[in-house]
């Protein structure tokens, strides 16, 4: 029996390379946007990423950049508004989407980044795939459903990546693995295959470079 939501295979060498290269050039800071009107123009290939406040998203950044000090976590409520763009090398832009999740953020700054979040997937043209990060130990929450139901209203294919899979035992994982995907199957916008990291040891890393790369 064909199994839902594998996990993404090794690419192969030619993937990897174009994987690679794509994230061995400069890889910079562009700007954080707080309104539509900052957006800078979509004339690229973009993919964003999202995922709940403490679930690894600036050190994933990191890891796929190859610079440490590239994607800032911040545990101010009052950076939630921002949507930073990066770029990679030509062609790409990399977009950190705010962590959600914050308890403690006040109730405007909430609702304006869920305005703004609503506008940005559903109006920009050059987004190709948001990947949505589920921490490995704890599988997908309630408030990861409220990003993926957004997605799936937008029409943005979205993929799993779960972070911190060095964290989690055999056993554990295959069953937060059968979990999240119980729960991706109710979206339709979810693509199907998932891909598994750990940034702390470079696992897969290539793949996710890779996937990126091989986006048009």
């Amino acid at each position: 029996m064909k199994l839902t939501f594998p996990i993404a295979a090794d690419p192969d060498p030619q993937a990897l390379e174009k994987g690679r290269l794509l994230f061995a050039g400069e890889t910079e800071f562009l700007k954080g946007v707080v309104a539509m009107s900052g957006l800078p123009p979509a004339d690229r290939i973009e993919v964003c990423f999202a995922g709940r406040s403490n679930v690894g998203k600036s050190t994933l950044i990191n890891a796929l950049t190859g610079r440490k000090g590239l994607a800032r976590a911040s545990n101010t409520p009052g950076r939630t508004q921002e949507i930073n763009f990066f770029t990679a090398g030509v062609d790409h832009y990399l977009v950190d989407l705010p962590g959600y999740g914050y308890a403690n953020a006040p109730l405007a700054v909430v609702e304006k980044w869920q305005r703004l979040l609503k506008q940005y997937l559903s109006g920009r043209q050059s987004l190709r795939r948001a990947f949505v990060l589920i921490d490995a130990r704890h599988g997908i929450k309630d408030v990861d459903e409220e990003i993926m139901k957004r997605l799936d209203t937008s029409a943005v294919t979205f993929q799993c990546v779960l972070t911190k899979s060095d964290k989690v035992k055999a056993g554990e994982r295959d069953r937060i693995l059968g979990q999240v995907r119980e729960r991706l199957s109710k979206h339709p916008a979810a693509f199907p295959e998932i891909v598994l990291t750990s940034a702390e040891k470079g696992e897969g890393i290539p793949t996710l470079r890779a996937i990126i790369a091989d986006l048009v």
